[in-house]
């Protein structure tokens, strides 16, 4: 019985490796630097990279459950199926694959589109998976953290429609669940789909208001340009990532990202509570900062 997590030593991947710590079964943490990989104790760093075929066959040799979590880079799509085609040949009977909130609605997004393609593929070949689709990661709010204390500004443009942002320690659970039950099972289970939603339906008003009473301070909300946001991006990642993150923020400005109650309930179940509310954040991030 021997769980692989890919992605293990990215904002997510450590959040699974941290919910599975203390199981019943051997996890493998999937790392381009094994020797220099900090993850749980107990769990064993395994050499990988998924746009390495011959070392994902390796990686998964033995391995019976897969946590796929692929990165976002210009060939996201292909490795994601190549990994998924090889774990089909290694004969694994579960995966917990990490899509995306609103992908098959997202056409003109890269990785969106990306993501609703391989899940595609796990339809079409009948694959054993969980589809984890989480919405905006609450956490990536986390670099809001100068303009909110320097110019007393939210600056992501997330518009008026409304997220569901969803909490990663939220994500990381609800993926733990999903690879113990299909571990565990005596045999492949069928597919299981799950939105990963917070509770809420936030706007960029709505966001400055919580930081406001989080902060003790007026926070006004930075606006909707879009340009401006992908100059930004383009300080830190590629061009096409850059784009890429523009049009997604685009959607959501024209179509918003809001959970169902039915989404939110199913989520509930699986975690056996609410999901985390991006006010419970901004309060925690408040008293770190105000600790210094």
């Amino acid at each position: 019985m021997t769980i692989l997590v890919t992605g293990s030593t990215g904002t997510i991947g450590s959040q699974v490796l941290s919910h599975l710590q203390g199981g019943d079964v051997e996890v493998r943490a999937l790392t381009r630097a094994p020797e220099k990989a900090q993850i749980p104790t107990g769990m064993i760093p395994v050499r990988g990279d998924l746009a390495d075929v011959d070392s994902m066959r390796a990686a998964l040799k033995g391995v019976s459950t897969l946590f796929l979590l692929a990165p976002n880079v210009a060939d996201e799509l292909t490795q994601t199926m190549l990994a998924l085609t090889v774990a089909r040949e290694a004969g694994v009977k579960g995966i917990v694959y990490l899509s995306v909130f609103k992908g098959e609605t997202y056409a003109d997004v890269p990785h969106f589109a990306g993501k609703h393609t391989v899940e595609r593929m796990i339809d079409d070949l009948g694959l054993p998976a969980t589809v984890l689709r989480p919405a905006y990661f609450i956490q990536n709010d986390l670099r809001q953290k100068e303009p909110l204390l320097t110019y007393g500004a939210y600056g992501a443009p997330i518009g008026a429609k409304g997220v569901s942002m969803v909490d990663i320690r939220d994500i990381g659970e609800a993926a733990a669940i999903e690879l113990a039950r299909r571990e565990r099972a005596p045999a492949p289970l069928g597919r299981e789909t799950y939105a990963l939603v917070g509770p809420d339906s936030l706007t960029g008003e709505a966001i400055a208001a919580i930081w406001s009473e989080a902060l003790g301070r007026a926070i006004r909300y930075g606006g909707d340009d879009l340009g401006l946001l992908e100059q930004r991006f383009k300080t830190m990642l590629p061009s096409w990532h850059a784009l890429d993150l523009r049009l997604m923020f685009g959607r959501y400005q024209r179509d918003g990202a809001v959970a169902t109650a039915a989404d939110i309930a199913h989520l509930t179940a699986l975690l056996g509570r609410a999901p985390r509310s991006y006010r419970d954040f901004a309060r925690d991030a408040a008293a770190q900062w105000a600790r210094g």
